[in-house]
């Protein structure tokens, strides 16, 4: 039985939500461990398609308890519609489990994180505007209101008076922007949605997480973006507001290092990113349309269109190091059949010096250009292959180099949205 953490290793949208779904079947825990509802993990189950904000992707098995840790910041209102579609198409979502000391989300930081975007001053980094930076802010400046706190009337009203004083002189003073808060409105409103979830809540989650490990169970530590947006690891300030690296799973999740076993990286077969910031290896023109056309890279959230790039061994090796995988997972290969030849990324030119470090500060990686290898591509169609032996040999040699860049073995292969259309090495 084992601990393993599931992260991304580019950008986000790797494909982490049907990996989770897949390893879900063998595990008896899975605990989303940072993040908000920025972030959509797609699952396709019978060509039903499910985007899942905030509940862990191993929801559809009854016999698997699902926990949203402490780390993950939560808009109850999209908790609640989540809960509500799953109940509609038949998943009860009773192995919920919602920690209380998960912070929540109120509408004064959706208005923030949109005042802040429209303030070009301030730099415009491309946020979903769900409200996720802002409600970070209140928790690390210690003003944050956690799910407990709704359960005790007279707290989070006293708490909400002073958030809703601070954050309406900002909101009209400072950003000139006009939407009004009403304390009663909103506080009947939040009220509620802690009576609609209150059957979820546990007071500590990392007591369920604790009990699964010392009786030997399997658990998942399922991460929301990717390495690349960590906001100490990554291309900041391009980032999002907390750690999708491994080391934030302990956090998020409460668990010690040592009870860690395993670390699965997922990786795209090529890159995308969504949003602004730099992106060395991003391909312009038709292919990179084409490429987003066919792997659907428009996000699961916004709807965003996605900048689509080729494979960037730069990003994999500073990612394998910063999360120290064990495995690969590689999602998407399926989008790369019919290209004939395929570039590889493998280190970075930099004022005429040839780099293979990754480069955290944005105005050195802006003036970096990728030095590719090209591999030759395969004709043949992936997508319902699911033997590793019958794949094409170019798509094999690829592979290969992948995991020779990140220094470990590639244990699953996606060829497919459907959680059926997998590959396991």
């Amino acid at each position: 039985m084992a601990v393993t953490v599931i992260v991304g290793t580019q950008w986000g949208d790797e494909g982490k939500g049907k990996i989770t779904d897949l390893l879900s079947r063998d595990m008896d825990l899975v605990v989303r461990y940072q993040g908000g509802n920025n972030a959509g993990h797609t699952v396709v189950i019978k060509n039903e398609i499910f985007k899942l904000h905030l509940i862990p992707s191993g929801i559809f098995f009854s016999n698997v308890l699902c926990v949203i840790g402490n780390g993950v910041v939560i808009d109850p209102a999209v908790l609640v519609q989540e809960i509500e579609t799953l109940q509609a198409k038949g998943y009860s979502a009773d192995n919920l489990r919602i920690s209380s000391q998960a912070h929540v989300i109120f509408p004064y930081h959706r208005y923030l994180d949109q005042a802040q975007e429209k303030k070009r001053e301030a730099g415009r980094i491309g946020t979903t505007c769900r409200g996720i930076g802002p409600c970070y802010v209140d928790k690390f400046n210690r003003r944050g209101i956690r799910i407990s706190d709704l359960y005790n009337e007279k707290l989070v009203r006293e708490k909400l008076e002073w958030n809703i004083e601070e954050k309406s002189f900002l909101l009209e003073k400072f950003y000139a922007f006009d939407k009004k808060v009403n304390l009663e409105q909103l506080l009947n409103e939040y009220l509620g949605y802690a009576h609609a979830i209150k059957k979820y809540v546990v007071e500590e989650s990392t007591a369920l997480v604790h009990q699964a490990i010392a009786k030997k169970k399997n658990v998942l530590l399922e991460g929301a973006q990717g390495t690349m947006l960590d906001v100490d690891q990554g291309t900041y300030p391009f980032v999002t507001s907390s750690n999708p690296v491994s080391g934030g799973a302990c956090v998020g999740a409460g668990v010690g290092p040592k009870d860690i076993d395993e670390v699965i990286g997922v990786v795209k077969a090529y890159i995308t990113r969504v949003g602004s910031g730099p992106f060395p290896t991003e391909i312009e023109g038709k292919l990179g349309d084409d490429l987003r056309e066919k792997g659907g890279e428009y996000g699961a959230t916004t709807g965003r269109p996605r900048r689509c790039g080729w494979f960037d061994g730069v990003v994999m090796k500073f990612s394998a190091r910063i999360n120290s995988l064990s495995q690969l997972a590689v999602t998407k290969l399926d989008v790369l059949d019919g290209l004939d030849k395929i570039n590889i990324c493998t280190a970075y030119e930099y004022k005429g010096s040839k780099i293979t470090d990754f480069p955290t500060d944005i105005n050195r990686l802006a003036l970096c250009k990728p030095v590719y290898e090209e591999a030759p591509g395969w004709k043949e169609d992936t997508s319902k292959i699911t033997n590793y032996q019958e794949l094409p040999s170019n798509a094999k040699k690829y592979l290969d180099k992948l995991a020779e860049i990140a220094e470990t073995k590639v244990s699953m292969i996606s060829v497919g949205a459907e959680r059926g259309q997998i590959i396991k090495v």
